[in-house]
């Protein structure tokens, strides 16, 4: 009995229990309640205590059994073999745990789920453990040695409790002196609410899930995506894409300043939604015309927090939207290395709010994709009416690439623009794809290739010419995606075709037919803003020495394409029935030309010209004429480059040409 009496003054024994008791209880608290400066703390003291500790309870749990080892095999026994075990599974996989956070870019959520049943399992057996000896010693009460037991079981309690308070205290006492960032989410001042208070950001449909501003600080800092080491390949990717710079880009600026000066800066809202979301939901699109996008927005564009913070979606367009404001985690937001470190870890060792605030099902839909990339203009901006702009959403729901229900035959915007890449990041693998796993060591690219092969290079982004190499690639169809291949035929984006008769007449007049097929494109070719964009057909024809004897769509000295060429673009115009030709969309009420091929159609053009034979100089036997025909692609007109980027003087700026597909005939011209 004496010996017993000692055990419950050991200072081990008190030590053990005691950081057991507060690791039972903070690890019960983190797992219960949401996340909060308070959870985080726990998290942070849950695992200091816990490495401190792993030692006093080895040594106590060796001598505990090596005391206990020989007694008979009782209830009592059992019961403490299971809270030894569960105890030990607990302390081993919280240090797996805890290597993972710090030195891994994630943790096992298999160790995670036996570190949270095995505390459960410690709970349900040390409990009746200690509390079989306590109701033994309370029913041998008349026994003065049993009472004298009591008595230092009660003061062993007193200390473990005493001790345990003083630990929470210290928690406490971190959570206060925690000081954390100051964000203001607010509304400057003098911001204009246009359309009434509660449309704070129209024309654009972007909203907030309270209504209310976002700090600019809490939509940015994408790069520390990939400082973490987690999203290093996602975040390359991310840099030199047209996401990436939507706010940078300076076509954009450039028109979004003509807004401003005609139409007020607060007009300029309607752009920010899709281009410029930091900017427009901190609250800086408003009365200073030279201030229209925050120093996060010019830099990061639609960022990897503002884009995974969506919560809702409309496809009306006009980035119908809504965003969620997030908490950060502690340290998240602070400079230096210590609070990098802190931050990485919390977000690793407690990562559920991190997942459940930015892996949403919403964004593998089409229908998000669709709440920007659907655009309209009305009455609002024009002055006028609804006028339908570039719509990739519904010409994608409308086209034979769309099978709702069924997975497998459909293909979405996000299987063609995010193909799956090999990856050592965290978030791979995916089981809302039907072809997918858990763990298939893939991501989709953040590249998002699309059609701008300009803009990388000329803004000098990191990886901005590798960029434009796989766009070049992406608009000729040369980027295989394996996941896909069995949905659609192989081969070029828009394959063209070209007919000519194998044999002419001397003197006779030739004629050629180009077909081209939107093949592979999940929406019209071109899309996006069609008085900015050119794709137009090069035909050339060629004799024996390589004189050219005709030729269609030849850009001139001045990039310019000829007067006739065949142009697929659109030309809107104003009230007044004037071009608009400064993608001043807000005077836009129409389009008076609109040339584009829908998804699986076909175009097919007609060329004539006539040839006399010998006109070089042969006058020996058949000519032979070579035949060339194109499908050219550029970002930019040469037009627009010249009003955006001239500023009155010479410019050398010009989009480079991506020839998307091409064919070659040869004529035999008899004599």
């Amino acid at each position: 009995m004496e010996s017993n009496k000692a055990k419950w003054h050991s200072r081990l024994t008190i030590w053990v229990v005691c950081i057991l008791f507060f690791e039972l209880i903070s690890g019960l608290v983190i797992y219960l309640v949401s996340f909060s400066v308070t959870a985080q703390a726990l998290v942070i003291m849950h695992t200091a205590v816990g490495l401190v500790a792993v030692i006093p309870y080895i040594i106590y749990q060796i001598r505990h059994w090596l005391t206990y080892r020989k007694n008979k095999l009782n209830q009592h026994k059992l019961i403490g073999y299971i809270a030894m075990v569960t105890a030990a599974a607990a302390a081993i996989t919280g240090l797996l745990l805890t290597y993972e956070a710090v030195f891994l870019t994630r943790i096992n959520y298999l160790w995670d789920q036996v570190h949270i049943v095995a505390t459960f399992a410690f709970l349900l057996a040390v409990v009746p453990h200690i509390g079989l000896l306590i109701i033994r010693d309370f029913k041998a009460i008349k026994d003065k040695q049993a009472n004298s037991l009591i008595k230092a079981e009660k003061a062993f309690g007193f200390r473990v409790l005493f001790f345990t308070a003083i630990l929470m205290a210290f928690v406490g006492l971190f959570i206060y002196a925690y000081n954390p960032i100051e964000f203001h989410n607010n509304f400057p001042a003098d911001y204009q609410f246009i359309y009434g208070k509660n449309k704070p950001f129209e024309p654009s449909l972007a909203t907030t899930s309270n209504g209310g501003a976002i700090d600019a600080r809490l939509l940015g800092n994408s790069k520390s995506c990939t400082t973490n080491g987690c999203h290093t390949n996602i975040g390359h990717e991310w840099e030199a894409n047209a996401h990436r710079y939507s706010a940078m880009d300076p076509a954009f600026r450039v028109v979004q300043h003509a807004m401003a000066v005609e139409k007020g800066p607060a007009s300029t809202r309607y752009c920010g939604g899709c281009h410029d979301p930091i900017s427009l939901l901190s609250g800086s699109k408003n009365l200073d015309d030279t201030k229209l996008t925050n120093p996060l927005g010019m830099d990061e564009g639609v960022s990897c927090v503002s884009c995974h913070s969506i919560s809702k979606v409309d496809v009306k367009g006009n980035a119908q939207y809504q965003i969620t404001k997030r908490v950060p985690y502690m340290f998240e937001m602070e400079k230096g290395k210590t609070a990098k470190f802190m931050s990485d870890f919390m977000i690793r060792a407690y990562p559920k709010y991190h997942v459940s605030s930015f892996n949403k099902t919403i964004l593998k839909t089409p229908e998000f994709c669709g709440s920007c990339h659907k655009q309209f203009i009305d009455k609002q901006v024009n002055g006028v009416g609804t006028v339908q702009l570039q719509n990739q959403y519904d010409n994608w729901r409308k086209s034979h690439w769309n099978h709702p229900g069924v997975a497998t035959k459909t293909i979405e915007c996000r299987e063609c623009h995010m193909p799956l890449n090999s990856t050592f990041d965290p978030a791979n693998g995916d089981l809302a794809d039907y072809n997918r796993t858990s763990n298939d060591n893939m991501h989709r690219s953040h590249r998002f290739l699309g059609g701008n092969q300009l803009m990388p290079t000329l803004l000098k982004l990191p990886g901005g010419a590798k960029q434009v190499e796989l766009i070049e690639k992406w608009l000729k169809g040369e980027i295989q995606i394996p996941e896909i291949k069995n949905k659609w035929h192989n081969g070029p984006v828009l394959p063209l075709q070209l007919q000519t008769p194998d044999t002419i007449k001397a003197g006779q007049g030739v004629g050629i037919d180009v077909t081209i097929t939107n093949n592979k494109s999940g929406h019209n070719f071109p899309t996006g803003p069609l008085d900015l964009i050119q794709a137009w057909v090069k035909v050339t024809v060629k004799d024996g020495s390589g004189n050219v004897v005709y030729s269609s769509g030849v850009l001139d000295k001045q990039h310019f394409i000829p007067p006739g060429s065949v142009i697929y673009r659109a030309q809107p115009v104003d009230q007044f029935g004037s071009d608009v030709d400064r993608h001043n969309l807000w005077n836009l009420v129409g389009v008076k030309f609109s040339r584009s091929l829908y998804p699986g159609f076909s175009d097919q053009l007609k060329y004539n010209f006539s040839y006399k034979p010998g006109a070089q100089g042969n006058t020996h036997g058949n000519e032979k004429l070579y035949v060339s025909a194109e499908l050219c692609y550029r970002k930019f007109n040469q037009f627009v480059l010249n009003r955006f980027f001239s500023d009155g003087g010479k410019i050398d700026i010009t989009a480079p040409v991506t020839v998307i597909s091409g064919d070659q005939k040869t004529i035999i011209v008899k004599k």
